[in-house]
């Protein structure tokens, strides 16, 4: 099948995060396998959701891994024009939800690997699809656990995120935390008498927004990023029943996107430092009081080398002369990280449309993501 077929499939399928991707996972591993494929499903506890790795070609060397992931970010209260989960052609544009985030890529690349069935490679073609990484790259890691026990490894890796087709070779790493202040509940008349939780959770925020300015007077900085610096971002808080209570609870969430030459452990130090500095002064009159920090997820960051081979091979397959580097983090740190194998980012379309109502990619980007692994089936066949 075509690509544009495949992504109309892959759409229709609505592998929201929270829901189950298995639907589309064994359409993929059908396909893969009447084409002659060899093919892994890894199920999660519930059988659900689920990994797929697949190999074309010979199975006793390692060759070149497509990673993509299968889940998508909500429709929910976004206003489509279109239908999120059906297909929609318009004016050079695929829209749906996925279509740039990144089922595009993925129909690509499982179009790919049909082609490939039909030819002799001399090294494999792998395919590494994967669930949950809108909820921080959760679902891969029993991949990574699979392949860390493999007889090889892929030489190279390329995730297909949203890159308009450029090679990026770093994204920062990011950390999420959650912070749990407790404090002593009084009546509000009385306000003074009991430790207002919320006052906790917003001298911590503050303390939190004060070392995210001195990260950018002083910390390490790569113009290649849109933000050429590390980030401390606050995105949710949660406290309070009633007015007339001071609350003895609140809890807010943050997170670090680091760069690579920046430790968020190192980071975290100074956050949980300055949660003692916070408490001290109330330690005599409140014991009880506690502010804890506990990380909820993390991912590490990705930085290949300008000169690394895989960065030279994949230039070679799209004609680009630079490179670049992402805002959004992805699979890739983790593989390079988790397992060694040498890996750039380069997909169709642009996250300036994910994520987003009436998402698109075009057709002009499927069609240079095709080309380019055209050209990659082409290098398999003949050994590299």
């Amino acid at each position: 099948m075509k690509t544009l077929d495949l992504l109309r499939n892959l759409i229709a399928f609505p592998t929201i995060s929270v829901d189950p991707n298995r639907a589309l996972i064994d359409y993929c591993a059908e396909r893969l396998e009447a084409a002659g494929a060899d093919v892994t499903i890894i199920e999660d506890e519930t059988g659900q959701k689920a990994n797929l790795y697949a190999t074309i070609g010979p199975r006793d060397i390692p060759g070149v891994m497509l990673s993509g992931h299968t889940d998508v970010v909500p429709v929910d209260g976004q206003d489509w024009t279109v239908p999120a989960f059906e297909m929609t052609q318009l004016d050079g544009r695929a829209y749906g939800r996925g279509a740039t985030d990144m089922k595009g890529f993925v129909a690509s690349a499982l179009s790919a690997a049909l082609t490939a069935s039909e030819m002799d490679l001399k090294t494999p073609l792998h395919l590494a699809f994967s669930y949950d990484e809108e909820l921080g790259c959760l679902g891969v890691h029993s991949m990574i656990d699979m392949l860390r026990k493999a007889p090889f490894r892929p030489l190279f890796c390329i995730v297909g995120e949203p890159t308009e087709m450029g090679v990026a070779t770093g994204h920062k790493g990011k950390t999420a935390f959650q912070v749990k202040c407790r404090g002593k509940e009084a009546h509000s008349a009385l306000a003074p008498t009991g430790l207002n939780a919320i006052h906790l959770a917003t001298d911590m925020i503050a303390a939190i927004r004060a070392l995210q300015a001195e990260i950018e007077d002083a910390s390490s900085r790569d113009d290649a990023y849109d933000v050429p610096f590390t980030t401390v971002h606050v995105a949710k808080i949660a406290a309070g029943g009633a007015l007339n209570i001071v609350p003895n609870f609140a809890e807010f969430f943050f997170e670090i996107r680091n760069l690579p030459e920046d430790d968020p452990q190192g980071l975290l130090a100074r956050i949980e430092a300055g949660a003692e500095a916070i408490l001290a002064p109330h330690r005599k009159r409140f014991p009880d009081a506690s502010i804890e920090v506990a990380v909820t997820n993390s991912y590490p960051p990705l930085a290949t080398a300008e000169d690394a081979e895989v960065v030279r091979f994949v230039k070679s397959l799209t004609g680009a002369n630079s490179t670049l580097k992402v805002a959004f983090g992805t699979e890739g740190g983790l593989f390079h990280r988790e397992l060694g194998i040498p890996t750039v980012i380069c997909g169709p379309g642009s996250m300036a449309q994910g994520h987003k109502p009436d998402e698109y990619v075009t057709l002009d980007q499927l069609a240079k993501c095709d080309a380019m692994l055209s050209a990659l089936l082409e290098r398999l066949r003949a050994g590299l």
